[in-house]
């Protein structure tokens, strides 16, 4: 079946065609259109000015995709399945576009809505490749600028959070520090640049970071307080400037130390076939390879999968990958009964 997704819960208007089935998931067109340039010079995303971005690019963006996978508006009703759309969590403002924008093309094309998590979608943004190779029960560490969480999947459309962020996400505390480093925004892949370069030379340095609820008893995380000890830890170091690949290093350690062994102590706790990492931060190379060989090391028999670069950001890709499972199930939905909800649970 071919399904259309639309994805607009931040500042990326994306729009993805896919054509799913019992081989696997292809990816028709996947189309994204970036607002980063327009919100650098913010230091962060505006909400107001994402909206009316996507306001701008929507159908643009769309009708692209319909092209790309060989579709225009007069064939895609006969031919698609389903729309789908990520109706949360999100920045409200951004979510109507899309939803509203879906539920008028399935209205007007007489086909089934399909609803979906924004975080479900990170999660089966590793199906787009993994399909036929995912075991359950899976563990999800789902990685990003607003979410760190473990999720224990027994099964498509059953989970279990196990563990959730207190506070500030990881990927939120790398762009804090790209800020307090004066790297720039966004700021998490600069300081996985830096701490690259660092690694590279073979340098050592004496800059360490707490690895916050490290020991603690349960699978939530914290990196507010790691943050702040970047920020003290500058303040007091008058030639924190010729410092930053190390600082940069030394802060990526840490959450890479805490989010892989979370990962693996929860893997074990509850015996899981497949690992797999999801989320804007799953980018993040020196993440993937510390994962990689944890699992090899210390899970037997456990799979580790992490999406392909393209699937890692906001992507329409990965809402249409997770409504096929959903349109499998027979989980349709009158456009009329779907709405935003910017602060959705999984």
């Amino acid at each position: 079946m071919k399904i259309l997704g639309i994805e607009t819960s931040c500042d990326e208007t994306a729009a993805s065609v896919i054509e799913a089935g019992e081989r696997g998931i292809k990816v028709l067109s996947n189309m994204v259109s970036s607002q980063v340039e327009i919100h650098k010079k913010y230091g962060g995303v505006i909400p107001e000015v994402a909206a009316r971005q996507h306001i701008l690019n929507i159908l643009p963006v769309i009708n692209k995709a319909l092209e790309e996978a060989g579709l225009n508006r007069n064939t895609a009703p006969k031919e698609l399945k389903a729309v789908a759309v990520a109706n949360g969590p999100g920045l409200i403002t951004s979510l109507i576009v899309g939803v509203e924008s879906a539920k008028s093309l399935s209205f007007a094309w007489n086909l089934p809505l399909i609803p979906i998590n924004h975080i479900e979608g990170h999660i089966y943004s590793n199906f787009i490749e993994h399909a036929d190779q995912i075991r359950f029960p899976a563990l999800v560490l789902t990685v990003s600028g607003g979410h760190t969480m473990l999720v224990l999947m027994k099964g498509h459309q059953n989970y279990q959070i196990i563990g959730d962020t207190r506070d500030d996400a990881a990927g939120e505390a790398f762009d804090k520090a790209a800020q307090i480093l004066d790297l720039g925004y966004p700021g998490g892949p600069e300081v996985a640049r830096r701490a690259g370069e660092f690694k590279k030379q073979g340098s050592s340095t004496d800059i360490v970071f707490p690895r916050p609820m490290l020991k603690s008893n349960d699978f939530n995380f914290s990196f507010s307080g790691l943050k702040t000890s970047l920020l003290y830890k500058v303040e007091k170091d008058k030639d924190w400037q010729s410092k930053v690949s190390a600082y940069s290093f030394s802060f990526q350690e840490a959450i890479i130390d805490v989010l892989t062994q979370k990962a693996i102590r929860a893997g074990k706790e509850f015996g899981i076939k497949t690992l797999m990492l999801s989320g804007g931060v799953s980018a993040n190379s020196e993440l993937v390879d510390h994962l990689r060989k944890e699992v090899k090391e210390s899970l037997e028999g456990v799979e580790f999968f992490h999406p392909e670069r393209a699937y890692t950001t906001d992507n329409a890709a990965m809402i249409a990958a997770a409504a096929y499972y959903r349109a499998r199930a027979g989980k349709f939905q009158n456009p009329g009964d779907v709405s935003v909800h910017c602060n959705a649970e999984l």
